[in-house]
């Protein structure tokens, strides 16, 4: 074997070692200089990206890593299916939960989540006797938990789960009334 393809083997494998220990620890960005939103503000969760972004007065205000039900990501079509839901909904009430740290409950279903579950049941796309669901929220996980958020695991039955610290802060940013669009 040549030297350089020795090399080449060595600084290969040692970089395989090094980004298979990485730390897989999720964290929150947000805007610089501002310690808290300014204005009304906006929550948007995209499915896809694993993660809430919260919005202000002025743009982009912070973003959270969160997890969700079911880990193929597509719209919730039924009750039980562990789907969460996409469309423009607003936190109806807020509450300490014994469970999960802190609970934002949202609206759902809206009148258009109920049109889109008839037309779904119209084109044969659920059974006839499927039931829309509700008690879709968002919420922290289990105490000592928020390994789960890290580890991408959908624990959920459709909900929206940030780490219990992430949760504290949007929880305390976010009025009832504050409206959350759920995107894939």
């Amino acid at each position: 074997m040549k030297l350089p393809t020795r090399k080449l083997i060595v600084c290969s494998l040692l970089a395989v070692t090094l980004f298979s220990f990485r730390d897989t620890h999720r964290t929150v960005s947000r805007r610089f200089f501002h310690p808290s939103p300014e204005g009304d503000i906006y929550v948007l969760v995209i499915k896809s990206n694993y993660e809430l972004q919260l919005f202000d007065k002025a743009g982009w205000y912070a973003t959270y890593p969160a997890v969700f039900g079911s880990k193929s990501l597509d719209d919730k079509m039924v009750m039980g299916d562990r789907k969460t839901p996409e469309g423009t909904y607003h936190i109806a009430s807020k509450r300490p939960h014994e469970k999960w740290n802190k609970i934002m409950d949202l609206d759902y279903p809206t009148a258009a989540d109920i049109a889109k579950f008839n037309d779904r049941k119209v084109q044969g796309l659920i059974p006839k006797d499927a039931r829309v669901g509700d008690g879709i929220a968002i919420h922290g996980t289990w105490p000592h938990d928020e390994h789960a958020v890290d580890a991408y695991q959908m624990w959920t039955n459709g909900c929206v789960s940030l780490k219990n610290e992430d949760m504290d802060e949007v929880y305390r940013m976010a009025p009832v009334g504050t409206k959350v669009i759920i995107q894939h």
